[in-house]
């Protein structure tokens, strides 16, 4: 791989992964810059990949760090390693998207160099498309107020409520998912 000046290169798995801009710092009050946030994503990689491995995932980048602009974007770049997954999803406009699909520590460390700083995967698998095996709840804060309310969605879970209701109120956003498996589909 070219190494591009100022780069960290980091070896996963086999993989080279260049982080680019490596001390940029993305979360301010904490100064946790983007090479932090790549090694993070490696440390937690079997944990991230239960939950958005294996399915293809919006990119949701935050080129500025926590407190800047954020915004989403579909289709994977096309200026990407060729060891990276894509799937081609359609959507009911008739339009569609090559999006990254990632498998391994490499392919998320690859994302957190793009200054994406959450994983946004759909509720299917790449290798079936056409069947959702989640239902993803995401309870996104919006305006003034907001913070109340994710307080009173302490009911939708049935076990440790406290706990929950609790987390939501720290966090900017959550996602409450369940499995195929623990849904009784009518």
């Amino acid at each position: 791989m070219a190494r591009k000046p100022g780069a960290e290169v980091l070896r996963i798995d086999g993989r080279e992964v260049a982080i680019t801009n490596p001390a940029k710092v993305l979360f301010p009050a904490a100064k946790i810059t983007k090479l932090d946030v790549a090694r993070y994503f490696v440390a937690v990689a079997d944990g991230a990949l239960r939950g958005a491995g294996g399915r293809p995932n919006m990119l949701v980048r935050y080129p500025n760090g926590i407190d800047g602009e954020f915004f989403y974007q579909k289709r994977a770049p096309q200026t990407r390693p060729d060891w990276l997954e894509v799937v081609e999803l359609k959507f009911p406009s008739g339009r569609s998207a090559e999006e990254l699909v990632p498998r391994d520590a490499a392919a998320l460390a690859w994302m957190a160099n793009l200054g994406c700083l959450e994983l946004h995967p759909h509720p299917v698998r790449a290798a079936d498309l056409e069947h959702p095996d989640e239902l993803r709840v995401d309870l996104d804060p919006v305006g003034a107020g907001a913070r109340g309310r994710r307080g009173r969605t302490r009911c939708v879970g049935k076990r440790r409520p406290r706990r929950m209701a609790e987390n939501l109120r720290q966090a900017r956003a959550a996602h409450l998912c369940a499995h195929r498996a623990t849904l009784e589909l009518r």
